[in-house]
């Protein structure tokens, strides 16, 4: 049955991690040397900077969905592997840290409302977090294992960036990404939970 309250609350919380996210890529860019996102509008928490229309409704509707994707130039920083693992992980980390503050709002603030949406925004900052790490390109967890791989597996990464997709979509819809992301999701809730 269709609740109004629920989607509002869900669409706040969507619009936090999704910030949240991408503005941590951006910035840790910013840092290293590369300013194509601060160029572009997008360092900022500004979610209507980041959400992705289409994207957004697909997810509140089939629980599959994706931001605007933050540009970044890896050809800017001073070292590219370092740089492009250090902004692929940023996101994450902006959601556990984002996770983290969500779960202190809702402790210490004594309205219902306000609970109900940061402890929601809590769990999807986890849950962006964790999924983010997929070794499943277009993630942040491929951004990261591509970036080890050596120049030999050129070939393969551009070959496997090419069906990413396929294979994202096959893990959503088999549930096979849950062997990777449960752990993730139990470890980013283990860290949360002291500040519950």
């Amino acid at each position: 049955m269709f609740n109004l309250s629920n989607l509002l609350v869900s669409l706040v919380g969507i619009a936090i991690a999704i910030s949240i996210h991408e503005f941590g890529h951006a910035y840790s860019a910013h840092l290293l040397g590369d300013d194509t996102a601060k160029y572009d509008g997008r360092m900022t928490l500004n979610p209507a900077k980041h959400i992705d229309p289409i994207g957004l409704l697909t997810l509140i509707f089939f629980r599959i969905g994706w931001a605007k994707p933050v540009p970044v130039n890896p050809n800017n920083f001073k070292n590219y592997r370092i740089g492009n693992i250090i902004v692929s992980l940023s996101g994450v980390i902006g959601n556990l840290i984002g996770a983290i503050i969500c779960a202190i709002i809702a402790k210490y603030v004594n309205m219902y409302a306000i609970r109900l949406i940061f402890n929601n925004a809590m769990w999807l900052n986890i849950y962006f977090g964790a999924f983010n790490l997929l070794p499943i390109p277009p993630l942040d967890g491929w951004g990261v294992i591509s970036s080890l791989l050596p120049y030999k597996f050129n070939n393969f990464i551009y070959k496997y960036e090419n069906m990413g997709y396929i294979v994202l979509l096959l893990a959503i819809f088999t549930d096979a990404y849950l062997i990777i992301t449960r752990p993730i999701t139990m470890l980013f809730y283990t860290i949360v939970r002291p500040f519950m």
